[in-house]
């Protein structure tokens, strides 16, 4: 459900978008990062090294994919910007889903939408963070935002409950700008992280 609201949302952005150059330069002065890495950005000389020393297999033929350490990177071949970033852990213990969060916290303040406490919600238009303020408001008076971005946190542990020793489950967070990856023809393929 709170997918499908965050997808109401955003694709009037990747209607009126474009030119891709304009989003992809919209995306970067948002400057949302994560180890390093900031979504839209050019990958540096540096990164351009990890990444062909760590290859992955990438969805489509016109990105390419790797990783750094436990982060996945999937850039667009003929720009080296990156398209998607994203981490995701079977078996995580309820500790490291309440470490993961609090460190999403820590880089992006509240969040825009905390749906069941498993799902978490960052989402940005062109002017910055969408407060949950914001986005009920816009909801309730069904108004379209202009999301170009966001942060997507999905836990099987509910984050908030009280810590219990032998609590594991799948835990991901994934970082895109579902605009740019429509344009692309890519959405899809980044949809949800298996």
């Amino acid at each position: 459900m709170i997918a499908s609201l965050i997808l109401v949302f955003v694709l009037p952005a990747a209607l009126h978008a474009g030119d891709i150059k304009q989003l992809f330069k919209q995306v970067e002065e948002l400057n949302i990062q994560r180890h390093g890495y900031t979504l839209g950005k050019e990958l540096d000389s540096g990164q351009l090294e990890i990444a062909s020393a760590h290859p992955q297999k990438a969805t489509l033929p016109e990105t390419f994919k790797f990783q750094d350490e436990g982060m996945f990177i999937v850039a667009q071949k003929n720009t080296n910007r990156v398209l998607v970033l994203y981490e995701s852990r079977d078996n995580a213990s309820q500790k490291n889903v309440q470490d993961l969060i609090g460190d999403l916290y820590m880089s992006f303040e509240d969040p825009t939408v905390l749906a069941h406490d498993k799902v978490v919600y960052w989402a940005f238009t062109g002017k910055g963070k969408v407060s949950s303020e914001k986005f009920d408001t816009a909801k309730e008076d069904k108004k379209r935002l202009d999301i170009i971005a966001t942060v997507k946190f999905v836990s099987d542990i509910k984050i908030m409950e009280k810590q219990q020793q032998d609590l594991s489950g799948y835990v991901y967070y994934i970082i895109s700008s579902d605009p740019i990856l429509k344009l692309l023809g890519a959405s899809n393929s980044y949809a949800e992280i298996p």
